[in-house]
């Protein structure tokens, strides 16, 4: 009676290895022996623990039966299949019916796709040109290149627009009204260009992108009769490249 105790337990762990082995094949969802058919597993493991009971003794052929249907319906229903295919065990998928291969979540469901609105298109820069006249504020002394004060502070926020990585180069264009000879008139709008380009690359903007130019007396803008207009000949031109 001593000994047919270990055999029993033996005979059990027989029993749950051999269904064990088939609920474990289950993993495709091809498996006679999955969780959806727990009862088959246990009638298999009352026959068998029964049988192997029985070898022993006919006394334990009852106990061995019932402690086989027992752990045979235990093994089964714990063991996990993948019937649709979707890679998420049987026990876990909320969502049966997937098809094989489709992208699911940790609960065996399709997963939500989000449409991502497509970016904004960033604009290219733009080329600009900027201009500054007396006509607002006086930008240099009379009949000198020296920039004033208003002039400096136009310039300076100038500076702030040109220092960006996207510049490729900026030209300086002085130019002047009709008040004295045109040779002395470009000579003034000259050096009046080069004063603002100087001041440029003082507030940060790279020297090597500033060029000068000056055109004297020969673009005016508006009637050289009149006040109003020749303040607005009077004037600096800068050409931006991006």
């Amino acid at each position: 009676m001593g000994n047919q105790l270990p055999r029993v337990a033996i005979s059990l762990l027989l029993v749950s290895s051999f269904l064990s082995g088939c609920a474990s094949t289950s993993s495709d969802g091809s498996a006679a022996l999955n969780q959806g058919n727990w009862p088959i597993c246990s009638l298999v493991g009352g026959l068998v623990g029964g049988g192997l009971g029985a070898v022993e003794s006919s006394a334990w052929a009852a106990g061995g039966a019932a402690a086989g249907a027992i752990v045979g319906g235990l093994i089964c229903f714990a063991q996990d299949g993948d019937a649709d295919g979707d890679g998420v065990f049987d026990r876990r998928d909320t969502c049966p019916n997937t098809p094989s291969g489709a992208t699911v979540d940790s609960r065996g469901c399709p997963q939500r796709t989000y449409a991502q609105a497509p970016a904004e298109p960033v604009p290219p820069p733009q080329d600009e040109v900027i201009v500054l006249s007396d006509m607002g504020n006086v930008l240099f002394a009379f009949d000198s290149a020296e920039l004033t004060s208003a002039a400096k502070d136009q310039l300076a926020a100038v500076a702030n627009r040109l220092t960006g990585a996207n510049l490729v180069s900026a030209k300086v264009i002085g130019h002047t009204d009709n008040v004295g000879s045109d040779p002395y008139n470009q000579g003034l709008s000259e050096r009046r260009a080069r004063s603002v380009a100087d001041f440029l690359a003082s507030q940060g903007v790279p020297a090597d992108k500033l060029t000068t130019e000056g055109m004297g007396e020969s673009q005016p803008v508006a009637d050289n009769e009149t006040d109003a207009g020749r303040a607005q000949n009077r004037r600096v031109e800068i050409r931006v490249d991006r």
